[in-house]
């Protein structure tokens, strides 16, 4: 242990001696919680969208008045044809085009249906399902009001039952209290898996390592003496992005705040093992770099992050086993939204557990102190 406490020493020592570290590990916290919270949303609070009426009615007039009363709407209107909506379309100047065609008003006279047309720039299909789901329900609305006031309401437009729905965890559905934790765990993994990794093939590179190997330091003691500093770090970064995320986004934190610590110190633990074993087999730190982004890019994008891992292929999903960001994504999502305890989160700190142990041996496997 002595021999242990002396390797922290010189490694606090040489990380805050790193100028170029300090701003990565205390300012890069808030500008990601605080910039890419607000950016990472799939929310949408505006929608372009051009009017075409053909048939220039009162029915049509009154359908166009509905959409423009509504705030989420960005209306376009007095367009000449559908040539003209389609051109806004091209140029990304609307994001929806309505086509209101001649004989509406008497299709809904006398038949009480008539057909509209919706154009949807489908470019990004999330963001069109959701504009043309808005569009959809307030043209639907505007249906069910002309056949109330007709007395001829359509089965199942008029029905006794009202659903009234409760949404738990997240009563106000806010987006950024599903994107706060997610973009937590990036950030402690990126501290986690790039500075521990670097740190070391650093010292290959500067030929400092060499001073190190030719004493009777061991393997087990030398890896978990380049893993504690930044775990002591990352635990830091941690509290520190969920007091931002508190005090910025009002995200409440329902769950056990010693919990959420114990499984951030595994995953944490996990993730600096694996940098550490990117380290062992990189000479340069190019070398580490490139094989750091690849994985990230690959865990992050298939962590549910960003997309429900429900939402993938079956073979994504069972891919998605080996990834770390899968199961502390659920596992911070569950403390801090749910309030989950230990039996409800049981199975992510299993694998956490199993992938920390086996990444922390292989790291001390593969380290050699002869070059």
């Amino acid at each position: 242990m002595r021999t242990l406490f002396y390797i922290l020493q010189k490694e606090f020592a040489q990380i805050f001696r790193n100028k170029g570290m300090l701003p990565v590990i205390f300012v890069m916290p808030l500008v990601q919680m605080l910039v890419l919270v607000f950016a990472a949303t799939n929310e949408l609070r505006q929608v372009d969208l051009a009017i075409v009426d053909f048939d220039n009615s009162a029915s049509s007039r009154k359908l166009t008045a509905e959409i423009t009363g509504n705030p989420f709407f960005v209306v376009r209107q007095n367009l000449a044809s559908t040539k003209d909506a389609e051109d806004l379309l091209m140029r990304n100047k609307v994001d929806l085009a309505l086509v209101i065609p001649r004989n509406f008003d008497k299709d809904l006279t006398v038949s009480k249906k008539a057909d509209v047309q919706i154009l949807v720039d489908a470019i990004n299909g999330m963001a069109a399902q959701l504009s043309l789901g808005y569009l959809s329900n307030v043209i639907g609305n505007y249906s069910q009001k002309i056949l109330v006031k007709a007395g001829k309401p359509e089965p199942g437009l008029m029905k006794s039952i009202e659903v009234k729905p409760t949404y738990w965890f997240n009563p106000q559905l806010n987006f950024k209290y599903y994107m706060a934790p997610g973009i937590l765990v990036v950030l402690i993994t990126v501290i986690g898996v790039l500075l521990g990794g670097m740190n070391l093939v650093r010292e290959k590179e500067l030929g400092t390592i060499e001073q190190i190997n030719v004493t009777p330091i061991k393997k087990w003691q030398f890896i978990a003496g380049k893993l504690l500093p930044f775990l002591a770090i990352g635990l830091f970064d941690l509290a520190f992005g969920l007091l931002v995320a508190r005090l910025a986004f009002n995200i409440p934190i329902r769950g056990s705040m010693p919990l959420l610590f114990g499984m951030g110190s595994i995953y944490l633990v996990l993730v600096l093992s694996l940098g550490l074993f990117i380290s062992t087999i990189s000479d340069t730190v190019q070398q580490a770099t490139f094989v750091t982004f690849f994985m990230l890019i690959v865990f992050i994008l298939m962590s549910g992050l960003f997309t429900p891992v429900e939402s993938m292929p079956d073979w994504a999903q069972k891919l998605d086993y080996a990834n770390p960001l899968y199961y502390f994504v659920k596992i911070m999502r569950s403390i801090i939204l749910k309030g989950s305890n230990f039996a409800d989160i049981f199975n992510e700190f299993a694998a956490l557990s199993v992938f920390a142990v086996s990444m922390f041996g292989l790291a001390i496997f593969r380290y050699r102190k002869t070059s």
